[in-house]
C-alpha cells in the first residue's frame, strides 16, 4: 500500500487522477490518497467533499511539513510554472514524484530536477499519458510486428477548438498566460507529440525547425498554433498543434518501408504494400476505442501508474520516461528559439559546454533502441 498526496486540485486532478486512484484503491488496494493541497479555498472545499477522509492544506509546503513522514509519493497537478519548485521540495522530504507534463518549463530546471532525483534516490516520473491510449498501444503492436517495415516518417496533428479550460473557481484560462503555463500550445501539447515521435521512430531527434503564431494575440500572450519539423537519424517527423481548429481531433500517420498506419482518433487503418504481381495496398481498418473526447483521460491513468510503481520497485529513479521528459523540454525550448529566429534550424546536440544541456548527459543517444 502506497500513500500519496495530490498538490493542485484542478480539472485534471478532480476528473482524472483522483477518480483513477479511487478506482485503483477499490480494485487493487495498493494506493491511498491521504492529503490534498490547493491554494484556492473553493478547490479545498471541493477536495474535502470528494475525499472526506483526506487532510486538506493551503499549500504544498504545509502539506509536506505535516505529512511527509507517512507519505510515499506526491502527485503534482498544478500549472507548469510551479512544477520544479514543488518537485524539489518533495524530493527534499524523501518522496517519489509523479508530475503532470511538462515536467518543467526550462531545460535548466529539468536538468536540476533529474540530478536532484538521482541524488535523493527517489523516482521522478512524468505523466506521459498519451502512450497509454489504447489506439497508441495498438500502433506500437503493428510497428513491433514488422509488417510496415522500418518507420521512416511521421505526421502528428493535434486539433483543438480551444485551449483546455481550467476549473472556474481559479483562472480558467491559465494555459493562455505565460505567467502560469510557461508557454502556449507548444508547452502544453508539445510533450505528447514529441514522446510519441521518439517511440514510433525508435530514435531521438537531432534538430528541430519550428514556426508558431497567436491568432488570439489581442486576448492572450501565448501561441495558439505551432508547427515543427523534427529531424531524426533515420527519418523525419512533421507536427502541427492548434487551439483554433473547428474540431477536437488527433490525426497521426506512421509511414514505413512496406506500409503505413493512419490514426484518426479511435479509428486505425493499416495499409500494407503488395508488390506481386503489381504494386498494390491491402488495407485493414479497426476501431480501438480510446475516449479522446474525455479530456481527463481517466481511463489511461491506471496503465501509467503501473509504470510509476514499477519504477519505484526497481529503484529506477531517473528512468527512460524522465529522460524523455527532459528531451521534450529541450525540444520545446529549441522550438521557441527557432520560431523567434525566423524558423532557423536548431541543433539539439551542440558541441562543447553550451547553455543547452545535451540529452546525452542523461544517457539519451540519437538511437532509442
Amino acid at each position: 500500500m502506497l500513500k500519496g498526496a495530490i498538490v493542485g486540485y484542478g480539472f485534471i486532478s478532480s476528473n482524472g487522477h483522483l477518480p483513477a486512484y479511487l478506482e485503483r484503491s477499490r480494485t487493487q488496494d495498493d494506493i491511498e490518497i491521504v492529503a490534498i493541497a490547493d491554494i484556492c479555498e473553493a478547490r479545498r472545499r471541493a477536495a474535502k467533499l470528494a475525499l472526506p477522509h483526506a487532510r486538506i492544506y493551503e499549500d504544498h509546503l504545509s502539506l509536506l511539513r505535516a505529512e511527509s513522514a507517512q507519505l510515499d509519493f506526491i502527485d503534482i497537478s498544478t500549472p507548469p510554472r510551479d512544477h520544479a519548485a514543488i518537485a524539489h521540495d518533495a524530493l527534499d522530504h524523501g518522496l517519489h514524484v509523479l508530475c503532470e507534463k511538462p515536467l518543467t518549463c526550462t531545460v535548466k530546471e529539468a536538468a536540476s530536477l533529474l540530478e536532484h532525483a538521482q541524488r535523493a534516490r527517489r523516482v521522478i516520473f512524468p505523466c506521459h499519458n498519451y502512450k497509454h491510449a489504447p489506439v497508441v498501444k495498438a500502433v506500437r503492436k503493428v510497428i513491433d510486428s514488422g509488417s510496415i517495415g522500418k518507420v521512416q516518417s511521421l505526421t502528428l496533428n493535434t486539433f483543438r477548438n480551444t485551449h483546455a479550460k481550467g476549473i472556474p473557481e481559479w483562472k480558467t484560462d491559465w494555459r493562455r498566460s505565460k505567467r502560469w503555463s510557461g508557454g502556449g500550445i507548444a508547452m502544453d501539447h508539445g510533450s505528447h507529440t514529441f514522446y510519441l515521435a521518439f517511440d514510433w521512430m525508435n530514435a531521438y531527434p537531432t534538430s528541430i525547425t519550428a514556426h508558431m503564431y497567436n491568432l488570439q494575440s489581442e486576448r492572450y500572450d501565448t501561441e495558439d498554433n505551432f508547427s515543427a519539423v523534427l529531424t531524426f537519424p533515420n527519418g523525419v517527423a512533421h507536427t502541427h498543434l492548434t487551439w483554433t481548429a473547428g474540431v477536437r481531433k488527433v490525426i497521426y500517420t506512421i509511414q514505413g518501408e512496406k506500409g503505413a498506419i493512419t490514426v484518426n482518433d479511435s479509428e486505425m487503418e493499416v495499409a500494407l504494400m503488395k508488390t506481386s504481381p503489381t504494386v498494390s495496398w491491402q488495407t485493414e481498418k479497426q476501431t480501438v476505442t480510446s475516449d479522446w473526447m474525455d479530456a481527463s483521460h481517466v481511463g489511461w491513468f491506471n496503465s501509467l501508474f503501473d509504470q510509476f510503481l514499477n519504477a519505484i520497485n526497481q529503484e529506477d529513479f531517473v528512468g527512460k520516461e524522465a529522460k524523455e521528459a527532459f528531451l521534450c523540454i529541450q525540444l520545446i525550448e529549441n522550438a521557441y528559439r527557432s520560431a523567434k529566429e525566423k524558423s532557423l534550424e536548431q541543433n539539439l546536440q551542440p558541441e562543447g559546454r553550451q547553455r543547452m544541456v545535451a540529452a546525452g548527459e542523461y544517457g539519451l543517444s540519437t538511437s532509442a533502441a
